[in-house]
């Protein structure tokens, strides 16, 4: 996740291709709300070239962008809260954003899968069992012949040795740390004017 310090096609561009180089798998799709930083020339060409189809939400219709609104409620505004952040920190968010708090939410962070049920009348239901719950990566581990989803050249051996370079409680714990760190060091700054 990167932080940007103005929302335009400028700052994005970069962002954008730094976001999808540091996928270890293959990108099939990217959704983006009707802003023109989506909705231009040069993002357009970079998802052509990387053979990436590109959708959009539609006018008036929020719900296209309801899983994006719920990770902001469930991992961004719990971490970071409602408290106006000043532009120029960007970066420090994203070096928070990209190391801790991608360890944990992608190799530590328990979430549910549903699993599909068949009741007696042929329906399918979703379940979401406690037996269920896994990380991210262990979700797409658990695929069958999961590394056929991976970028060429890329295997399961490096992502597999940084999930297993910590627990679960101290990814959280260092995730913590980090962002406790970061908000005293901004209230430092913001207090002094710097």
């Amino acid at each position: 996740m990167i932080t940007l310090e103005r929302i335009n096609e400028a700052h994005m561009l970069p962002a954008l291709t730094r976001t999808l180089a540091a996928f270890p798998f293959i990108i099939k799709g990217f959704h983006a709300d009707n802003g023109g930083e989506y909705i231009n020339y040069s993002v357009a060409e970079l998802l052509e070239k990387l053979h990436i189809e590109f959708t959009k939400s539609r006018p008036q219709h929020s719900n296209d962008n309801g899983l994006v609104e719920s990770k902001n409620g469930s991992v961004i505004r719990k971490l970071y809260g409602y408290t106006h952040i000043p532009q120029r920190y960007a970066d420090n968010f994203t070096a928070l954003n990209s190391g801790p708090l991608y360890r944990y939410i992608n190799f530590h962070r328990p979430c549910y899968s549903p699993s599909i049920v068949i009741d007696d009348k042929g329906k399918q239901h979703k379940k979401y069992r406690y037996s269920d719950m896994m990380a991210a990566y262990e979700k797409f581990r658990s695929l069958p012949r999961a590394s056929q989803y991976l970028k060429a050249g890329m295997t399961f051996k490096k992502p597999d040795a940084f999930a297993k370079e910590m627990t679960d409680n101290e990814a959280v714990e260092q995730l913590h740390s980090a962002r406790d760190k970061l908000f005293r060091q901004l209230h430092e700054r913001l207090k002094t004017g710097t």
